[in-house]
């Protein structure tokens, strides 16, 4: 993680199920003790050397004895990011039951014409756009006065690469959550656009 690479898939599984578990939401096999990512784990050379006997380090050691899910309306999460593949989503249903995925499509033009307006405070983390939250000074930060900078991956070539093949990755993966019937699509150029579909449909759905 320190390098920048990928979190392995079978740490973010862990640790989701770590989460849920200390929540009450999940009650694992007694052999599955919750994971404690402490100053060891987080410098080990690999990830196999946090431990040896973790059942997820692959999907072939998930423990035989059923995990089970809560029926209580507060155990309600949102996963943003993972899975990424049809691969992933598999060794999640062995977790979890998923019963909604929101699939937002924007256009690639829009898209890109949101990142090239980016700017970036890059001490802070603080994100303005010239187009809908634009600096009071132009080119500086509200709160600090200093100058702002666009990110050195915020260049259209290379996020439309990047958007072609997301576009790859995920078919599979939408195709895996529409065969399961939990799959939602909806279509927006804007949060204001979409935002409110979503309380809708989740108001539909689960209200």
């Amino acid at each position: 993680m320190k390098a920048g690479s990928l979190v392995p898939d079978s740490m973010i599984l862990r640790l989701i199920t770590n989460e849920l578990t200390t929540r009450g939401w999940l009650s694992t096999p007694a052999s599955t003790i919750p994971l404690t990512l402490n100053s060891t784990a987080a410098t080990a050379a690999t990830f196999d050397d946090v431990t040896d006997l973790d059942p997820y380090i692959t999907p072939s050691n998930t423990p035989s004895t059923p995990i089970k899910t809560s029926d209580d309306p507060t155990a309600s999460f949102i996963l943003d990011g993972f899975p990424r593949t049809a691969a992933q989503a598999s060794q999640l249903d062995q977790l979890i039951p998923i019963n909604l995925v929101v699939h937002i499509c924007t256009p690639i033009s829009i898209i890109i014409d949101r990142i090239s307006s980016r700017l970036v405070h890059e001490p802070s983390g603080r994100v303005y756009n010239t187009t809908f939250n634009a600096p009071k000074v132009e080119g500086k930060d509200d709160v600090t006065g200093e100058p702002l900078t666009k990110r050195s991956d915020d260049d259209p070539e290379v996020w439309k690469a990047r958007l072609r093949n997301f576009d790859q990755t995920s078919l599979p993966l939408l195709d895996h959550y529409d065969k399961k019937g939990v799959l939602w699509t909806v279509e927006g150029n804007s949060s204001n656009e979409i935002t409110p579909l979503l309380f809708e449909e989740f108001g539909r759905r689960f209200g």
